[in-house]
């Protein structure tokens, strides 16, 4: 008979896969969403999934145990000046997100998010004085060498893909400093760039100019409901993360990007050229050595 512990242990497995998975299933679809805006300009698209972010989410911190940690939050300067410089970050990645999305570039955007992985351990090497690996270095020079091939063989630099891993690395990178939770923070961001977002999504509808309002209900729902597209995979994902080990929810991440990979070339018939293929060959490879030496870190780690 098992012991409550171990079914305790295998419930929280379950739980925390579940929630991971629907994260990265989400954000891997999440482009039939904005697909769904492609009339309305990315940088309006932004302020409105800003603005209803922060509605959806304030609710969250209000009836919840987390108001102390956010009215905490709001009194701590330091915090705050982090948080500021992680807003920014996190903007511009959703706006080059969004922009890619409905401009026919999804594919470099699903590069963008292969690469960033690889991205964050060439910024910790960087500016944390980390070491890499020799996996880890040979990863980051195959990931390299297929991006400069593209560059070159292609002659397209995928300048969208280095935009969207740089932005989001440097976010998680600012991110490390402030010890706040997801959802506190997710909520703070928000709330500093709903400010300039409420004060242009007005100026939009006072000159006749914006979408929401003037489009048909069908449009209004849309623009609000991308609160949900923003907020709901974060707090699975949370809740994932806390319960599975960092490996796992390693390999599940490349879920988001490859959905957008698969939509992007089956669904939506973005041209995939040779130049591409070998990119994307090179990425995948970059991605096994460097999985691979997760694993065996971790278990390292863990005496497994």
């Amino acid at each position: 008979m098992q012991d409550d512990a171990s079914v305790e242990r295998r419930r929280r497995i379950r739980v925390g896969a579940a929630g991971s998975v629907g994260a990265f299933v989400i954000w891997g679809l999440s482009p039939v969403y904005w697909k769904m805006l492609g009339d309305v300009p990315a940088l309006e698209i932004i302020m409105h999934r800003i603005v209803w972010s922060f509605v959806f989410l304030m609710p969250l911190i209000l009836f919840s145990d987390r108001r102390r940690e956010f009215a905490s939050l709001l009194a701590n300067r330091k915090s705050m000046g982090v948080l500021l410089g992680t807003s920014v970050f996190v903007a511009v990645n959703w706006l080059m997100y969004i922009w890619a999305v409905n401009n026919g570039h999804l594919l470099q955007a699903s590069l963008g998010y292969y690469i960033n992985p690889l991205i964050n351990v060439l910024l910790g090497m960087i500016f944390l004085k980390e070491r890499l690996r020799r996996p880890q270095a040979l990863a980051v020079l195959l990931a390299l060498t297929g991006v400069i091939y593209l560059g070159v063989t292609y002659g397209d630099f995928p300048w969208i893909s280095i935009c969207l891993a740089l932005s989001f690395g440097f976010y998680g990178l600012i991110r490390k400093t402030a010890a706040v939770g997801a959802l506190v923070g997710l909520t703070m961001e928000t709330l500093l760039l709903s400010v300039p977002a409420l004060f242009y999504l007005l100026h939009l509808g006072l000159s006749g100019q914006g979408a929401f309002l003037h489009h048909g209900i069908r449009m209004d729902i849309t623009l609000m409901g991308s609160a949900l597209v923003t907020a709901l995979p974060l707090l699975l994902f949370t809740t994932g993360t806390r319960r599975l080990n960092l490996s796992t929810v390693g390999f599940l991440q490349y879920i988001a990007p490859t959905g957008m990979f698969i939509l992007g070339v089956f669904v939506y018939g973005e041209p995939f050229y040779t130049a591409q293929i070998v990119t994307f060959v090179l990425i995948w490879t970059a991605l096994a050595f460097y999985s691979i030496d997760a694993v065996k870190q971790y278990r390292k780690w863990n005496g497994a």
